[in-house]
């Protein structure tokens, strides 16, 4: 008999597979392919305090290998999130995993407060958006910024707080240990990186915002190492993503040191995926005599 139990902060998934946001909406658009009963947990679609019109269009490119998006974190706002969103999701026997993000700290407080009292399992806190109080870079690229807002939020969150890393930083180990240093119960990463496609037809850029956040099959390699390296540089429990298409993607994510993984871009071109990486890490499991998927987890050393 296999066992994919896993837990993140002490709250238990049934695998480890999860949704990665903003390529699962919150759940619904995705209902009809997919069993949501049979993953881990669902990641929602970032929500922030006020609703976010997102970047304007063209705001997406296919590229070899992936894709870019420069949608901006389009959101309805979290009163829309509370009301239509939750109440679907609790419908499944899944975790929910909400991702939130703002432009200020003030920003974060808020919805993290309003979602004190709601029935969700974790909060995702999504620090590659742009601080508009520093000028707008990331809070993500800046050690002493992933700290102090960690600690913000975990001083004001009622659940586990999982604080989702951006790769584009020199050493993602130096943030790893700040987000714990912060009090994060929990990491994700990694985030797009940060990409360019031009049209040399036009001789423009493809999207608007000119660059964009690379995700898909061809970040893998930069994604497991990364992973790999906070896993080293932490003890807190690692989210794994980052080009994850298949069980065997999924597989080395945990064996690099992850304890459950996400999946994002692969919704796009096979909406049955989540379940099928699933069912993939049972079977290899069972092929190859691991009994429990603990025994997987940061193997490789």
């Amino acid at each position: 008999m296999i066992n994919t139990k896993v837990k993140l902060a002490g709250v238990e998934l049934k695998n480890p597979v999860m949704t990665a946001s903003g390529t699962f909406g919150s759940g619904a658009e995705y209902g009809e392919f997919v069993d949501l009963n049979r993953l881990g947990a669902v990641v929602t679609k970032g929500v922030a305090n006020v609703p976010w019109a997102g970047n304007p269009t063209p705001r997406v490119a296919e590229v070899c290998g992936g894709m870019l998006n420069a949608i901006g974190l389009q959101n309805p706002g979290i009163d829309v999130f509370v009301k239509r969103d939750i109440p679907f999701l609790r419908q499944y026997d899944t975790r929910i995993v909400v991702n939130v993000c703002g432009r200020t700290t003030e920003d974060y407080l808020e919805v993290v407060e309003r979602l004190g009292e709601e029935p969700v399992d974790f909060l995702e806190i999504n620090i590659s958006c742009p601080n508009v109080k520093e000028g707008g870079i990331a809070f993500g690229q800046d050690p002493k910024a992933v700290e102090s807002i960690t600690k913000a939020v975990r001083e004001r969150a009622k659940q586990p707080v999982i604080m989702k890393l951006s790769p584009n930083v020199t050493d993602i180990g130096e943030m790893a240990r700040a987000a714990e240093a912060g009090g994060a119960d929990v990491i994700s990463l990694i985030n797009t990186l940060t990409g360019m496609k031009i049209d040399t037809k036009r001789r423009c850029f493809v999207l608007a915002n000119k660059t964009g956040g690379m995700s898909g099959p061809a970040i893998k390699p930069v994604a497991v190492r990364m992973v790999y390296q906070a896993a080293c540089a932490v003890k807190i429990p690692i989210i794994g993503m980052g080009g994850i298409a298949t069980a065997e993607d999924a597989l080395e994510f945990i064996m690099a040191g992850a304890t459950a993984v996400s999946v994002g871009t692969a919704n796009f071109f096979n909406p049955y995926v989540t379940v099928e990486i699933a069912e993939g890490i049972e079977k290899y499991m069972e092929e190859n005599g691991v009994t429990e998927i603990t025994e997987l987890i940061g193997c490789v050393k």
